[in-house]
């Protein structure tokens, strides 16, 4: 059989599974919340569907109605989060749904069902339905239908799992979740592959919380009554160099609402992170890992674990996107938790997801009548890609001015958009400071951010993000600093820690620290590793990676070594200047 125009026949075809697919993603990246990628996904596996109504064309009818109604049923789910919520739906979504009980599930569709969304899916539904009408067969010579099928397939399938086998080296893991990520922005595949990446985080998760559950608590443990009733708070930053804060001395103003506070912080000036990778920096730092010792996060209790010995009901929130492979550390971390608050669910990392949304939930977790609280707030901060980091009433930083010479052109608009994320931090930070401050209870808050980052603040090393290889100082320097409640300790305490904040400390003995302002004490504690402690000792501070021993170097030979990688402080040249 013989057709006029059957590429025609073939766009309005293409159209109708397009439909159930494109238009989200492109809604997604037209509002801003996240880059092209799901568009250019969506759009080729829309093609997929072609290959059954070519290699049956007097079927197509009954093809695309089977099909669609499975498209639209996947579509909806997506479109209904992204209209109530204003993200993108993945795995991290379907984590929470799996992990809520039946009265949860219930309870959540009430609250959020309505008559706009009901009446916006039967519009859906309609026009799905006035496209599937226009639905024609497509008849192509069989060769040329069996080679487009056979090409199609092959390029959706095959080569997302073959490139990263043969020409990049990966393994078959790896493979397999790069077709996940090619196939997951369009529908049913969202729903599937989200399911998939969801039971292999859960199975790894489930492991790694049973290995914790059998870890013996720690020997001698004893906590002072000091404070029979108190909350302790912990924020979590990401990715902010202390040495683009005002309040550390650079000429912008980046923390005006921290430095208005800074009489009331304690802002320690010389602390480091171990390693430029929140993964790993947050193994040593929220355990009793270290440099020599970094699989110690594995057999040891963590900060959670010891809270709870001390009878502290605690919470983790975080705005981190927490259920993805990567981050199945973190959700480890934050299952150790009595009430983990997951408020990030976006697909992808690059998309706006604000860290104001922790206020509410950080406010709620303040009310519990629980005497001893632990809040763990983990901020989103100053990750990359930076523009998504902030609202636009917080794009202040423009232009030229008060930026190193060094700086090229094409990356002013780079560098500002780090110092706007920096100014929104500052006021996420300073507002957890504020809420805390204002339930006058007897409280602590410390702050710091999980690693630094470089955004050309290195002269002889223009460069942004992160790279172990090639260390420089902003990749490591990190805000420290704290706040207490007037009733927390001694005046004199407090003026005595006014004076510990040069000291130069490695964030990997972290739980030292955290242990000496709640008042811990157990058999292994070594006052020495607090950076609150006038038992104190400095000692060599490691960078680099730990399973590389010969390649680590101690972190002051950045402050003073003339080669590569040398270092030029924006803070310091431009106070020079």
């Amino acid at each position: 059989m013989t057709q006029k125009n059957p590429w025609r026949t073939l766009g309005k075809l293409y159209l109708y599974f397009f439909f159930f697919s494109a238009p989200y993603q492109i809604a997604i990246y037209t509002t801003g919340m996240s880059g092209s990628v799901g568009v250019r996904d969506a759009i080729l596996m829309s093609t997929l569907w072609l290959i059954p109504c070519l290699i049956w064309p007097k079927r197509t009818r009954l093809i695309g109605a089977g099909v669609g109604i499975l498209l639209w049923s996947c579509s909806i789910v997506s479109w209904s989060y992204f209209y109530v919520f204003g993200q993108d739906f993945s795995q991290s979504v379907l984590f929470i749904i799996f992990e809520s009980n039946p009265a949860e599930s219930q309870e959540f569709l009430e609250s959020y069902a309505s008559p706009a969304i009901f009446a916006w899916l039967f519009i859906y539904a309609l026009a799905a339905y006035f496209l599937w009408r226009r639905l024609e067969p497509v008849y192509l010579p069989h060769r040329l239908s069996k080679a487009i099928s056979i090409s199609l397939f092959a390029f959706i399938f095959s080569w997302p799992l073959i490139k990263p086998l043969a020409v990049q080296g990966a393994n078959w893991d790896r493979s397999i979740k790069k077709l996940q990520d090619r196939i997951e922005p369009a529908s049913p595949w969202n729903i599937i592959a989200g399911y998939f990446k969801y039971q292999k985080v859960r199975d790894t998760m489930q492991i790694q919380l049973a290995k914790n559950s059998q870890i013996p608590p720690l020997k001698g443990f004893n906590l002072s009554d000091q404070h029979p009733k108190n909350t302790m708070v912990l924020v979590l930053g990401e990715s902010t160099n202390a040495y683009r804060m005002s309040l550390y001395g650079y000429p912008r103003k980046t923390t005006p609402m921290l430095d208005k506070m800074s009489d009331e912080l304690i802002t320690f000036d010389n602390v480091i992170s171990p390693r430029p990778y929140t993964i790993e920096a947050l193994q040593q730092i929220l355990t009793f890992a270290d440099q020599q010792r970094p699989d110690d996060y594995l057999t040891t209790p963590t900060l959670m674990n010891m809270m709870h010995q001390g009878g502290y009901k605690s919470f983790w929130i975080t705005n981190q996107q927490t259920q993805t492979t990567r981050n199945t550390m973190l959700l480890t971390f934050s299952q150790q938790t009595n009430q983990p608050v997951y408020l990030n669910n976006n697909r992808a990392q690059n998309a706006k997801q604000y860290d104001e949304v922790v206020l509410q939930p950080f406010s709620e977790a303040l009310e519990d009548t629980a005497e001893r609280k632990l809040i763990i707030v983990h901020l989103l901060g100053t990750h990359r890609t930076y523009h998504y980091r902030y609202p636009e009433k917080f794009n202040q930083f423009k232009g030229r001015q008060g930026i190193p010479s060094w700086v090229p052109d094409k990356d002013i608009e780079e560098y500002n958009a780090y110092d706007n994320a920096v100014l929104y931090n500052d006021y996420v930070v300073s507002q957890l400071i504020k809420t805390l401050k204002d339930k006058n209870i007897t409280s602590s808050l410390v702050y710091f951010a999980d690693h630094g980052e470089d955004v050309f603040d290195t002269e002889e090393h223009l460069f942004t993000g992160r790279n172990e290889g090639r260390p420089t100082l902003p990749m490591y320097t990190v805000p420290f600093l704290t706040w207490l409640s007037p009733d927390w300790m001694p005046e004199s305490k407090r003026k005595q820690l006014v004076e510990y904040t040069k000291r130069p400390y490695l964030n990997s003995d972290f739980i030292y620290s955290w242990a000496d302002l709640a008042g811990i004490s157990f058999a292994a504690y070594d006052p020495t590793k607090s950076i609150f402690s006038p038992e104190f000792i400095e000692r060599p501070r490691l960078i680099g990676s730990p399973y590389s021993p010969k390649k680590m170097i101690d972190f002051n030979d950045l402050l003073t070594s003339k080669k590569p990688p040398g270092i030029t402080v924006v803070q310091n040249t431009l106070a020079g200047q």
